[in-house]
């Protein structure tokens, strides 16, 4: 199979031209081309062939690894895929930022100034609101008695061994419980998974073939470290139902390869939470990673949370697919540096770690008065 991404996917969703486009690409490939003509073009082929070999090989160690484990079950409750996801993405990050590998417009043949696209805009507060009525008038028109045995049948399924569950699952779906009652009838029983927020260390480092540039901002680490007397310290976080962690995972293992300390909140934190959580750790920064459009709304309110917990002074960053348009706004609600798809890490460690050092920085800018607009997190999976 082939996937087609949208050419704007990288700061917005797809519009319809947008995908369009992306869908129009599979269509050339299949009706002029010719390439579905044979039912494997690339038959014989010596590079396949070995690529081919290579990925099985690779392929049967992971296995082979999981099996030591006692099987895939319990290597997912010891996080060894996830841990191994987040190794890999950091290494790619690091080759990509030291332009080791290319990503043409990115890291080689960039252009002075990019072309404006329209972007597809998302009023996520709608979105909630109509969602929320939604909810609202099946709660109204279901028998409440029933959906109440239905999910009583999932709970005493979940809790025996010889249950149907999905059976039960379906039958309160079929009442019109929601997705969140059927999931609490199920945690009466299984808890509710909380995923532990290690990060890994050392590997960015080790697949970053600058030396000289890790070694500068390592030096702007310790000088923000005799200033402040400890390390600089970030609290990277996903807010709301952006479950998109990969691009947080990298910036976080990145940024600690880099000097800082850092914290990582869990998936799914209110902005009030991860504030909480900021002010409790102490950060000197809180970084946002956001990739499923709810910036917007809240980035402002985790700004408003710090003023709160009277810790306005906290900077906040962000970095994900937050469309040009919406810079200027975040800007005025206090965001003080976004960093857009395609940055390297290491500049914006840079650009925080100065901005610390100086702490007369305007929001927005890169402390000369220059508007800033770097990102770390191109989205790829």
């Amino acid at each position: 199979s082939l996937h087609t991404n949208s050419f704007d996917e990288a700061i917005a969703l797809p519009t319809d031209f947008s995908a369009r486009i992306a869908r129009n690409t599979q269509l050339i490939l299949q009706h002029e081309t010719g390439l579905t003509d044979l039912v494997d073009p690339l038959g014989g082929s010596y590079m396949i062939e070995k690529l081919t070999e290579d990925l099985r090989t690779r392929a049967l160690s992971h296995i082979e690894e999981v099996e030591e484990m006692g099987g895939m079950a319990r290597a997912i409750a010891e996080g060894l895929p996830k841990m191994r996801i987040e190794q890999s993405a950091a290494r790619r990050q690091a080759r990509i930022d030291s332009g080791e590998e290319v990503i043409v417009g990115v890291n080689r043949f960039r252009v002075s100034r990019g072309t404006a696209v329209d972007v597809r805009e998302i009023d996520n507060t709608a979105v909630r609101d109509a969602q929320i009525r939604r909810l609202e008038s099946v709660r109204a028109a279901r028998d409440d008695a029933q959906v109440q045995r239905a999910l009583d049948a999932v709970t005493d399924a979940a809790g025996s061994e010889s249950g149907e569950l999905l059976e039960a699952c379906v039958d309160a779906a079929l009442a019109r419980a929601t997705l969140g009652e059927i999931s609490d009838a199920l945690e009466e029983v299984f808890g509710r998974y909380e995923a532990r927020t290690e990060s890994i260390g050392g590997v960015y480092a080790s697949a970053y073939v600058n030396g000289t540039t890790m070694q500068d901002i390592i030096q702007l680490s310790d000088r923000v470290a005799a200033r402040e007397g400890r390390r600089p310290r970030i609290l990277v976080v996903k807010l709301g139902q952006d479950g998109h962690d990969r691009g947080a995972r990298v910036i976080a293992t990145a940024f600690a390869d880099l000097g800082f300390d850092v914290d990582i909140g869990p998936l799914f934190q209110t902005p009030r939470e991860a504030a909480r959580q900021a002010v409790e750790n102490d950060v000197h920064v809180v970084g946002v990673s956001s990739l499923a459009g709810g910036h917007a709304t809240l980035i402002p309110e985790l700004i408003d949370a710090l003023g709160t917990e009277g810790r306005s002074d906290i900077q906040v960053v962000a970095g994900g697919v937050i469309p040009e348009q919406h810079h200027e706004t975040l800007r005025r609600a206090g965001v003080s540096f976004i960093f857009g798809p395609g940055t390297a890490v290491p500049d914006a460690a840079r650009t925080i770690l100065e901005s610390l050092l100086t702490r007369d920085a305007q929001p927005g800018t890169d402390g000369s008065g220059s508007p800033t607009n770097v990102e770390s997190d191109p989205p790829r999976a």
